[in-house]
């Protein structure tokens, strides 16, 4: 409503050369979808990034390679509720369709910013570093049936 239609930088371009730098390959979906696989503590981790030029929004999504081993939705979503009470930015969603949980976050670019690397690299390293600390939490109650209050005891005494 009250945007200007200023041309936009494709911040996917960005991305793209932010992981080449690291020497890690991209996969370009179309012009506004990267995705890339990178090594984390735990497991591999897949990123999707989307660029949504008229909110010039750019999305993020962490996929975490943890199927269940049965799927209970009661304990999963009781889970995200406990894990996403302590998030600042992002959060933990579960996508059925995988059958796996999945950070997601936002972040909005406008026309004037000069730092959109150094924001990558933050939304970059707080997506892994989320992903990391949840791993083993999502691990203990997608593999090994642990309620999630038992599953984030460690973490909490920490």
């Amino acid at each position: 409503m009250f945007a200007e239609n200023f041309p936009v930088h494709n911040p996917i371009d960005d991305i793209e050369i932010l992981f080449a730098h690291r020497q890690l390959s991209t996969e370009r979906r179309n012009q506004n979808e990267v995705v890339v696989e990178i090594s984390g503590r735990w497991d591999n981790m897949l990123l999707f990034f989307a660029w949504e030029e008229k909110m010039r929004c750019l999305h993020i999504s962490c996929l975490l390679n943890l199927e269940p081993e049965n799927v209970n939705l009661p304990s999963i979503f009781e889970l995200l509720a406990l894990l996403n009470e302590d998030l600042w930015v992002g959060y933990f969603s579960y996508w059925e369709e995988a059958k796996m949980p999945i950070f997601k976050h936002s972040l909005f670019i406008d026309e004037n910013d000069n730092n959109v690397q150094d924001k990558l690299s933050q939304l970059l390293n707080i997506a892994i570093t989320e992903c990391e600390r949840a791993y083993p939490i999502f691990h203990a109650v997608l593999k090994q049936n642990i309620s999630p209050r038992k599953a984030l005891l460690p973490v909490t005494l920490m």
